[in-house]
Formats: structure tokens, C-alpha cells, sequence
């Protein structure tokens, strides 16, 4: 069967595949690759740079065309090289060696991967590729959703509507303050998801520059690998095994998963606002909403969301739960795991995607907000209450209590008469009466 995005298995990369296609770049088996070359052809440089070696400007300008415009074709020559080593980073090892010999460097090919593991370049091609999908594609995707939330709660924070605490009505609220709630919890956890440091593993073997220092002892191979790294915008695990440890990336995947966890919580109250019809959602001609019911106009995109933040939050925690462990100085368990940390970034994305295009459709239902309002006048009862304890008035909770707890429907005239009966001050009497369940509202930290 000819591959499509019609016979792919997962849906990331056929339904999804238009949405999240910009990932490929970072988490495809060209884009692992591509990286791995460029780890490789960076350490070279910096042995140029420490002058341990001397490419010449040949090799170097031939070396740096290679990283810039790196290609299928070029990856695929790899995959070739890979069905007779059945290793992936010596195919690219000898990839590179055959690039310096087609431009005259064929006595610098033996410094390519020159006392290197793989995890060398596996553990630094990984780290970066995920550092660049993060900051290009995943934080401008969240701190752009959070903006149209921060734009959505300003619009809307004037709006008076019922709370509900265990889904039955409560002290009323402003529905901008509502939607605030989440910006606010999405924001702090963008400042801890940046700040956890990008962590690379650079240091032979089993993580002691064993190879490097018996060939070189008299050079600093620490401070090295500490440089280079750094000069990626990484920073280096001092103490490693074969592999680096894995704790930073488990930090930032359980951040990602607390934001998304997040956003299915603001997935399901939009999904009830929407079912308590205090939104409705623009149509769009020729759009389904059922096949069998006409009139329907269902919350797709909050569902949409609320069902692939899951699957992701699911992968997030296997990952950040596996690679921190692994037995002894290695095993090979993170590799398979790290093949896939681009499939719960995809379905966020997704999920990000779809959270925008369901705030897009929302359209204010502004008389079904004051109907239910003006239907739960029960609801100032505690500012009746609270009023009266100032007063001294004696046991006014109980006394509201009475009045309101487990009633059909309070209205404005039974809470104006039972007021009329309070053996307060006029004045008492008159300041209770003004309070409403519109505008008993309380106060909001600016928005």
C-alpha cells in the first residue's frame, strides 16, 4: 500500500500531519541525523579551535555547507551506510569521513568522532534539537495561546456570572476573573519550564574522557567539553555515566504535562460553559455538527484538545518516569524512548491548535448569564449573612440558613421580605437591599 497520510498508523502523522509537520525538523529520523552531523562537524571545529587539529579552509568551508543545506538525499546515503554497520552513529561517522575525502581532508578523517560514544553525540544532538523545537515551535505556540486567554479574560471582565462550587450555584463572579484563573497557572509554569537548563552529556564512554585524556593528558578535556557545549546554548553534566541522566528533560516533560494538565482543566469549564449555553459558537456553511441530529453545534475543539492533551500527558509521564533509570553505566532503553519525545509535543501542539480554534468560535451569550443570575438570588444570602455578623445581629448564618438551604427557587422578594423583618437599622436594611447577584461580584486583582 503506497504510504499517505490516509495509510500512516498514527494520527499525528496522517490526520494531524498538516498541523505539526514543523516537528520534523527536530524529531523525524532526518531531523535526528542531520543533528548527530552537526554535533559531530561542531566538535571538529572546536579541536580546530583548540588547535589540536587543523581542517583548513577547505574542509571547514565544505563541513559548514554540509550542516546548512543537509538533505534527504544525504540522510538517506547514511540509512545506507547503516544496513552494513547496523550501527546509526558509525554510518554517520563514515558519512563524514567520505565528505572530508571528496574535499581533500582525508588526513583529518580519523579525528572525526575521535574518542567519542555515541551517547556523545546522541546525548548532545537530542538535547539541542529539543532545545530548538521548544523555543521555536512550543513556547511561541503556549505564550501565544495564553495571550488570546489574556485578551479573552480582559474582554470579559466586566461580566458578572454565577459561580458554581460542586456544580451548585455559588457566590457570583466575574467571568474575565474566571478565565484569568488560567493565564495566571499557565504562566507560572512557563517560568518554571524555563527555567530547568538544557542538559547535554559530553565526555567519552562512561563519561570520564578515558579515550582523551590517554591520547591528550595535558589538555583540560573537562573544561572542553564544557565550552563546547555551552557554545550551543547547552549546559554540560559534570558527573555522568554513558549517558547523561536525564533528570533536567524529566523536569521539563512533567512541566509540560502540569500545563497540560492546566488546559484540560480550562478544556472541560469552557466545554460546561458552553452546555450552560453561556457561550454559543459561531457555524460555519456546509459544517456537520451531528449526522443525525441537524441542530447540533458541539464543543469539538475543546474536546478535541481535552482528548490529546491526555494521550501526551500519558507519554510525558512513561518518559519522565524511564530515562532518569537505567542500569549501571548503561542500557539501551533511553534510545527507544528518545525516538519518540517528539510524539507527545506533536499531540500538544495539536491540542494548542485546537484550544485556539475553539476560543475563535465563542460568542458571549450575555442574556443567559443574567437570566441564571437573576433565577439564583439564594446566592447573596452569605453578604446578607456576613453583613448582619458586623451588626452583632444574633446567629444571622443560621438564621439564612434557614431561608435559603434546600428551597426551590429564592426569589428578590422573598430575600427583601425576610430583610424587612430583620430587627436592624433602617439604614442596615436599605444597604442589604442593594446588594444583588449582579453585583455582589467581590474584587479582582487587576487584570
Amino acid at each position: 500500500m503506497e504510504r499517505s497520510t490516509l495509510t500512516a498508523i498514527a494520527a499525528i502523522d496522517g490526520r494531524y500531519r498538516s498541523q505539526v509537520q514543523s516537528l520534523e525538523e527536530y524529531f523525524s529520523e532526518f531531523g535526528l541525523i542531520k543533528y548527530r552531523i552537526l554535533i559531530e562537524v561542531h566538535y571538529l571545529f572546536w579541536l580546530e579551535k583548540k588547535k589540536i587539529i587543523k581542517l583548513g579552509a577547505a574542509a571547514t568551508k565544505h563541513l559548514r555547507s554540509l550542516c546548512e543545506t543537509f538533505s534527504i538525499e544525504q540522510a538517506m546515503a547514511i540509512k545506507a551506510i547503516e544496513k552494513t554497520t547496523n550501527h546509526d552513529v558509525k554510518a554517520v561517522e563514515y558519512f563524514l569521513k567520505k565528505e572530508l575525502d571528496s574535499c581533500g581532508a582525508t588526513s583529518i578523517r580519523e579525528w572525526v568522532h575521535f574518542g567519542l560514544t555515541s551517547q556523545d553525540i546522541n546525548n548532545t544532538a537530542v538535547p539541542l534539537a529539543w532545545k530548538h523545537a521548544m523555543e521555536n515551535e512550543y513556547l511561541p505556540a503556549l505564550l501565544n495561546l495564553n495571550t488570546e486567554l489574556r485578551i479573552l479574560a480582559q474582554r470579559y471582565q466586566d461580566i458578572p456570572m454565577l459561580a458554581r462550587t460542586h456544580g451548585q450555584p455559588a457566590s457570583p463572579t466575574k467571568l474575565g476573573k474566571e478565565i484569568m484563573v488560567f493565564v495566571e497557572r499557565i504562566q507560572d509554569q512557563i517560568e518554571q519550564f524555563i527555567g530547568v537548563p538544557f542538559t547535554a552529556k559530553f565526555g567519552g564512554a562512561t563519561g570520564n574522557f578515558n579515550a582523551h585524556h590517554v591520547a591528550f593528558p595535558q589538555i583540560n578535556w573537562i573544561r572542553f567539553g564544557n565550552e563546547m557545549l555551552s557554545s550551543l546554548g547547552l549546559t554540560r553534566q559534570q558527573h555522568t555515566t554513558q549517558i547523561e541522566h536525564y533528570d533536567q528533560l524529566a523536569a521539563q516533560f512533567d512541566a509540560m504535562r502540569r500545563i497540560n494538565t492546566i488546559l484540560i482543566d480550562f478544556s472541560r469549564d469552557l466545554w460546561t460553559y458552553i452546555s450552560l449555553e453561556y457561550f454559543l459558537q459561531k457555524t460555519k456553511k456546509g459544517e456537520v455538527g451531528s449526522s443525525a441530529m441537524p441542530h447540533k453545534v458541539n464543543p469539538i475543539d475543546f474536546e478535541n484538545a481535552e482528548g490529546n492533551l491526555g494521550i501526551a500527558n500519558a507519554l510525558f509521564e512513561h518518559m519522565a518516569g524511564k530515562l532518569p533509570i537505567s542500569r549501571l553505566q548503561r542500557d539501551l532503553t533511553d534510545s527507544t524512548v528518545l525516538r519518540n519525545i517528539g510524539v507527545p509535543v506533536a499531540h500538544t501542539l495539536v491540542a494548542l491548535r485546537s484550544l485556539e480554534k475553539g476560543i475563535a468560535k465563542l460568542v458571549l451569550n450575555d442574556a443567559k448569564i443574567y437570566e441564571d443570575l437573576d433565577q439564583n438570588w439564594a446566592v447573596v444570602a452569605e453578604a446578607i449573612q456576613t453583613i448582619l455578623r458586623r451588626e452583632n445581629y444574633p446567629e444571622p448564618y443560621e438564621a439564612l440558613k434557614d431561608l435559603t438551604r434546600g428551597q426551590q427557587r429564592i426569589t428578590k422578594q422573598v430575600l427583601h421580605k425576610f430583610i424587612d423583618g430583620l430587627a436592624v437599622k433602617a439604614a442596615v436594611k436599605k444597604e442589604l437591599k442593594r446588594i444583588t447577584p449582579h453585583n455582589y461580584t467581590g474584587m479582582q486583582a487587576p487584570l
